[in-house]
């Protein structure tokens, strides 16, 4: 599902990754998983590394795992963030099947 942030090897895996999740509308998400098909990766723990080397600069909180839990590390900030756009939960976790965005 390589989308409009796919550029192959033309950009580095780090600007791809970065464009893609800022184009992630509000209320919804991707997973790591979804992040690294969208760029035409197949490394989800590098969109990981390279969020955390962003520094906030893009919606950072968007992004988590498949099964819709956040990061521990950051989970109220990543929670409070994400219930306040209207991203739906089914208890701790994010409801995946309403709030995912494909990228379309």
């Amino acid at each position: 599902m390589p989308g409009p942030a796919g550029g192959g090897d033309l950009e580095p895996l780090a600007d791809r990754v970065l464009a893609c999740v800022q184009l992630i509308p509000a209320g919804r998400v991707m997973s790591y998983g979804d992040v690294a098909e969208f760029v035409g990766s197949r490394a989800p723990r590098q969109v990981g590394r390279i969020l955390a080397l962003a520094g906030g600069t893009v919606p950072w909180y968007r992004v988590l795992r498949s099964d819709g839990s956040c990061a521990e590390h950051l989970h109220s900030e990543q929670v409070a963030s994400l219930v306040a756009e209207g991203v739906p939960f089914r208890g701790e976790r994010v409801d995946m099947a309403a709030a995912r965005w494909d990228g379309r």
